[in-house]
C-alpha cells in the first residue's frame, strides 16, 4: 500500500516531535549515573507507570497476541501468561516495595546487596550482568523484528526486491532514529517520549476498536469462527472446532480454519487446559523471582519511593489492558472475516510455484491497517504504532549500559572514574546493544518463536535462583551462580535441540519448565549447603532494610540482638490474598475489552462487575496498606 501525503506528513511529524522532545529533555540527564539511568528518582509514579505501560506495547507483541486471538479466541487472554503478564500483580502487592527498599541503581548491584563480596557473590554478580545482556538483546531484536514487517507494508520505497530485506532495511532505519534520542537522553528521555507515545496509542486503540464494531456484525463473527471461539471458559481440550469451520465454510475462509488448525498443531496447544496450568505453575514461580534485570525493573528503581514503585505497576494494569485489547481484538475480527481471499490467493500461488503454504499471522496487523483505515487515520495509527515500538526499544536499550557500565565498568575496571566518563561510556553501550539486537534480529523471521524463547526458556533458566533468593536465607552467592548458570544453559540447549527434543520426548519450553526448575532447585540447594553461608552481617543488613516472609529465622533471630524490637514481615497471607484477586482483576479486564469488541455486552458487564468488585478489595486490602518502611505501622 502506498500513503497518501497527509498520512506521510503526520508520520514524519510524529517522528521529527519525538526525537526533538528526547533531545530536549536530555540536559536533565547529564551529571550523572543516577540521572542518566533513574531520572534522579524524581519521576512520579504516575509518569513511570504511563512510560512502562508504553514501553510493553510494543509492535511484535501486538502482532503476537493479535494472532492469538484469531486462532484461540477469547481464551488468548491467557496466552500471555507465558510471560507472564500477571507478574505485574506480584510486583505491585509486594515485590516493588521490597526491591525499591534496596536503593540500588541496577538489578546486578542488588545482587551484591544480597550476597555480599564474596567470590560467590561476584560469580552470582557477573552471570545476573550477562543474563541481563542477553534478554536486553533479544528484546531489541524481537522490537527490531516487529517494526520491519510493519514499515515494509506501508512506506511506498523498496530498498531491496526481496522482502525479508525490505523489511530489515525499514527497520534499521527506525531503529537508528530511535537509538538517536535514547542514547542522548537516558531515562528522562525514554519516559518523557513514552508518556507522549502512550497517549498517541490510546487515541489508536480507540480507533481500531470502534471501526471493527462497527464493521464486523455479531452474525459476520459468527460465520467465520467455531462455536466455543467467544468463551473464556478453559477445559482439558481446546475445544474449537476449527476442521469442522474448513469442511463447511467458503473457500476463502476457510483458508483460516486450516491455517489456524496449522497453527494449533505448531503451537501444540491441543490440550489448553493443561498449557493453562503449566503457564500459571511456571507463571507464579517466575513472578515471586521478581522482575528480571530490564526496564521493567530499572522503572522500579527509577521510583521516589518503595510505595510508589508498588503503585506503578499497579497503575500500568490500569492504563495499558482495555486500550490495548481493544485494538487487539478489533484487528482480529476484521481479519478474520475480511483476510480469506488475500490468503486464498496466497494458497493458491503457493501451490502453483509447488511449495507449502505456511501461514503468516504476523501479517494480520498491517493487512488490516492497510484495507479499512481511511486517509488521515492510517498516517496516525502508523504513528501510534511507530510510537509502541519506540516505547519498547527504548526502555531495553536505556537498560543495556547500566548493566555494562555500572556493574562491570565501575564495579571492576574503573570504580574511581568521573560521573561524565561514566555517562560517556553508557551512550557508547547503548549504541553497540542497538547494532547487536539489529543483527540478531536480521538472522529470524517468526515473531513468536522468539517470544518463547525470551519468555518461557530463558525466562525459565532465570526463575529458579531468583525465586530461592527472595524467600531462604541460607542461599548463598555460589548456590545462586550455579542455579542460575545451569539454568541459562539448559534453555540454550534446549532452543538449539527444540526440534529434536519435541521429536524424541514431547518436551518443549512449557512443558520443559518444571523439569529445569527442579534440577535447578536441587543445584541451588546443593551448592549452598556445600560452601559457606553468606556472611551473617551481610544478610543481617539486608532483612532489616527489605523485610521480606520467608524462611528468615536465624537472620531474624541475629538480628533481636542489635534491636529487640524488630518485626517479622507477617504480611504473606494478605500478599497472597491479593495476588489472588489481582491475577482476576487483571484477566477480566483484559476480556471485558474482547467482549466489547465482539459484541457479547452480557458478559462484558459481568467481567466489568468483577473488576469492579475486585477494585474495591483492592483498595482497602492493598493500596490503603502500602507503606515505605518495614517498621511503619
Amino acid at each position: 500500500m502506498t500513503l497518501a501525503a497527509i498520512d506521510i506528513a503526520i508520520i514524519l511529524t510524529y517522528i521529527a516531535l519525538t526525537v526533538g522532545l528526547g533531545f530536549w529533555v536530555a540536559k536533565l540527564s547529564s551529571g550523572s549515573m543516577a540521572n542518566y539511568f533513574l531520572a534522579g528518582n524524581k519521576l512520579p509514579w504516575y509518569a513511570l507507570g504511563l512510560s512502562n505501560a508504553s514501553g510493553m506495547f510494543d509492535v511484535s507483541g501486538t502482532m503476537w497476541m493479535v494472532g492469538l486471538l484469531v486462532i484461540y479466541g477469547v481464551k488468548s487472554a491467557f496466552i500471555p501468561w507465558l510471560w507472564p503478564v500477571f507478574n505485574q500483580i506480584f510486583l505491585m502487592v509486594f515485590l516493588a516495595i521490597w526491591l525499591r527498599r534496596s536503593g540500588k541503581l541496577t538489578g546486578a548491584e542488588w545482587i551484591s546487596f544480597r550476597f555480599g563480596e564474596d567470590a560467590g557473590a561476584r560469580a552470582s554478580h557477573i552471570i545476573n550482568v550477562a543474563f541481563a545482556l542477553i534478554t536486553v538483546a533479544g528484546y531489541i531484536a524481537f522490537s527490531f523484528l516487529g517494526i520491519g514487517k510493519l514499515a515494509a507494508g506501508f512506506f511506498p520505497y523498496e530498498f531491496a526486491a526481496d522482502a525479508v530485506t525490505n523489511e530489515r532495511i525499514y527497520g534499521l532505519i527506525i531503529v537508528a532514529l530511535t537509538t538517536l534520542y535514547v542514547v542522548k537522553g537516558g531515562m528522562y528521555s525514554v519516559v518523557v517520549t513514552e508518556v507522549l507515545q502512550f497517549a498517541l496509542m490510546l487515541v489508536v486503540c480507540v480507533a481500531i476498536g470502534v471501526l471493527a464494531m462497527n464493521a464486523v456484525s455479531p452474525e459476520m463473527l459468527k460465520a467465520a469462527v467455531p462455536n466455543g471461539w467467544n468463551s473464556l471458559a478453559v477445559g482439558l481440550n481446546l475445544g474449537l472446532d476449527w476442521k469442522g469451520v474448513a469442511a463447511t465454510a467458503a473457500p476463502e475462509n476457510a483458508v483460516i480454519a486450516t491455517s489456524a488448525l496449522w497453527q494449533i498443531d505448531h503451537d501444540g496447544y491441543s490440550l489448553f487446559g493443561i498449557i493453562v496450568g503449566l503457564m500459571l505453575f511456571k507463571g507464579v514461580f517466575q513472578s515471586m523471582a521478581g522482575p528480571a534485570p530490564n526496564y521493567d525493573m530499572q522503572r522500579l528503581l527509577s521510583a521516589r519511593s518503595p510505595v510508589e514503585a508498588a503503585k506503578v505497576s499497579g497503575f500500568v494494569n490500569v492504563v495499558l489492558l482495555f486500550p490495548r485489547y481493544m485494538m487487539i481484538a478489533g484487528l482480529g475480527v476484521l481479519a478474520l472475516v475480511h483476510i480469506g481471499p488475500v490468503w486464498t490467493q496466497m494458497q493458491a500461488d503457493a501451490v502453483a510455484a509447488g511449495k507449502p503454504f505456511t501461514p503468516d499471522f504476523d501479517s494480520i496487523l498491517p493487512f488490516v491497517l492497510s484495507n479499512f483505515l481511511p486517509t488521515g487515520l492510517i498516517g496516525l495509527v502508523v504513528a501510534g504504532l511507530l510510537a509502541a515500538f519506540m516505547s519498547s526499544f527504548s526502555a531495553s536499550l536505556n537498560a543495556a549500559p547500566a548493566y555494562l557500565v555500572n556493574d562491570i565498568y565501575r564495579k571492576y575496571i574503573k570504580p574511581d572514574a568521573s560521573e561524565k566518563t561514566y555517562v560517556s561510556l553508557s551512550i557508547l553501550a547503548s549504541a553497540a546493544f542497538a547494532v547487536i539486537g539489529v543483527f540478531i534480529g536480521w538472522q529470524l523471521t517468526r515473531v513468536g518463536d522468539l517470544i518463547m524463547f525470551i519468555a518461557v526458556g530463558l525466562y525459565g533458566g532465570y526463575t529458579t535462583a531468583n525465586f530461592i533468593k527472595w524467600y531462604w536465607w541460607r542461599l548463598n552467592g555460589t548456590g545462586y551462580a550455579i542455579s542460575m548458570a545451569l539454568g541459562i544453559g539448559l534453555a540454550l540447549l534446549m532452543a538449539a535441540y527444540k526440534v529434536e527434543l519435541k521429536a524424541r520426548f514431547g518436551l518443549d519450553e512449557l512443558s520443559g519448565f518444571p523439569i529445569v526448575f527442579m534440577i535447578c532447585a536441587v543445584a541451588a540447594v546443593v551448592g549452598s549447603y556445600l560452601t559457606k553461608p553468606t556472611d551473617m552481617d551481610v544478610l543481617k543488613a539486608f532483612y532489616i532494610k527489605t523485610r521480606p516472609w520467608g524462611f528468615w529465622g536465624p537472620v531474624h533471630q541475629a538480628c533481636l540482638i542489635d534491636e529487640p524490637n524488630l518485626q517479622k514481615n507477617k504480611d504473606f497471607g494478605r500478599d497472597m490474598a491479593n495476588v489472588g484477586v489481582g491475577i482476576v482483576w487483571q484477566t477480566a479486564i483484559t476480556a471485558a475489552a474482547i467482549f466489547m469488541i465482539i459484541h457479547e455486552t452480557q458478559k462484558m458487564w459481568i467481567t466489568l462487575a468483577v473488576v469492579a468488585v475486585c477494585t474495591l478489595i483492592l483498595k482497602f486490602n492493598w493500596w490503603d496498606r502500602l507503606r515505605d518502611s518495614p517498621d511503619e505501622a
